[in-house]
């Protein structure tokens, strides 16, 4: 076939398979498979209808209902809770405006997945109604237009200014920093007394935030030419990954104050997300390193011939090349971070799980652990969902 045939749509033939016949030919293909599949479609026909068995006749959702503030907020200031709806306002305005900067490029912001996305949102946000009140329904249905609003403003903003994304990381900082003193200058509150997903959400964001860059150096380190700072890289990183993550947080918390100066005494808070960030960026050093060697040596002696000195081929040429490369991993390893957040409660700090615990341990709700500790669940999923989906997306770019 000549290359005018190929180029003038000219395609091999494409062998489509009919949903029946695939049925056939990879559940029902033989004795055996006939009946692992019947015996599959059994077992989960038994788990959901048990599922909803529980969940529509014998679980009171009373309880997620009465603490629905605690899960989210925790003991925050009633009346100061405004500041926790703009805080939100700002998080969703940024998305949608980085929505539509990123997805600039594309034919259409809302494709069929994406309105079957916001569609199921928009149905979340007013079955909010019921446990969280009518008025909370609303604004979460003005924050999910205020995302659409802020997207389509965002690609036709993008159009105008072509390399505005490259501005979005100082934005989102900017956007935090004003968040954190948002939040935290209601009454002067402390760190250690925000509690509920406010807490396990920031600590996760500052830890991945702060363990990025200080893993992307140890890989470097233990890479490096001079034998003290390799040697130095690979005793750090050898020596936290044999520790279990609970003990680094208690160390955090009981043997950092010991080595500071008297007058230095630093939150509980502070002293978790250190945990966290130390313990993170020895396993960040490891998915790097592996993205480094995925480089060829071709790369780094094609840059010394072109005249680059070491810092600008590793800026421009290996870095870029490496990290696009072990995406997949590293945000395996920041979603996992988000998870071990749930650790915090064992140290004292009331995250969304320990939060979870005061509302079972209250009298009133007394062996309502399916129904809360399965709400606590699905947000965790809700998470790392999110997470896993922008991994994918940035992938692709």
């Amino acid at each position: 076939m000549s290359v005018a045939n190929i180029e003038s749509g000219n395609r091999p033939p494409v062998n489509k398979v009919s949903p029946s016949k695939w049925i056939r030919q990879n559940l029902f293909s033989t004795w055996y498979n006939y009946i692992l599949t019947l015996l599959s479609l059994w077992l989960i026909y038994w788990v959901i209808s048990n599922l909803f068995t529980w969940a529509f006749s014998q679980a009171q959702w009373q309880v997620i209902g009465a603490n629905w503030r605690l899960f989210f907020v925790g003991r925050y200031p009633v009346k100061d809770l405004w500041r926790a709806w703009v805080t939100l306002g700002v998080i969703v305005s940024l998305g949608g405006v980085s929505w539509g900067i990123l997805a600039q490029k594309a034919a259409t912001l809302f494709s069929p997945r994406i309105l079957i996305v916001l569609g199921i949102v928009a149905a979340t946000c007013f079955a909010v109604a019921i446990p969280g009140g009518i008025q909370s329904s609303i604004i979460l249905v003005g924050m999910l237009i205020l995302l659409i609003v802020a997207a389509l403003a965002g690609k036709t903003i993008a159009k105008k200014f072509p390399n505005l994304s490259s501005w979005l990381p100082l934005l989102w900082l900017l956007a935090f920093s004003f968040n954190v003193w948002l939040l935290l200058n209601a009454n002067n509150i402390k760190l250690d007394r925000v509690s509920g997903l406010m807490l396990t959400i920031p600590i996760a964001i500052v830890s991945i935030v702060l363990c990025f860059p200080f893993g992307v150096l140890l890989a470097l380190g233990r890479q490096s030419n001079l034998p003290i700072i390799r040697w130095l890289s690979v005793a750090y990183i050898e020596l936290i990954r044999g520790f279990p993550l609970i003990t680094i947080l208690f160390m955090a918390q009981v043997m950092l104050p010991l080595v500071l100066p008297a007058d230095v005494r630093l939150d509980r808070v502070v002293r978790a997300i250190a945990g966290f960030t130390i313990y993170s960026a020895a396993y960040l050093a490891e998915n790097v390193r592996g993205g480094l060697q995925s480089i060829p040596r071709g790369q780094t002696e094609a840059a010394k011939a072109l005249g680059l000195n070491p810092i600008y081929t590793l800026s421009f040429i290996i870095l870029p090349q490496a990290l696009k490369t072990v995406i997949p991993s590293m945000v395996g390893q920041f979603i996992a971070l988000f998870k071990d957040t749930s650790l915090l409660a064992i140290v004292g700090l009331t995250d969304l799980l320990g939060m979870s615990q005061s509302i079972i341990a209250n009298p009133k709700y007394l062996g309502r652990y399916g129904e809360v500790y399965l709400f606590v669940a699905v947000i965790y999923f809700i998470c790392c969902y999110a997470m896993s989906l922008a991994s994918r997306k940035l992938e692709k770019t």
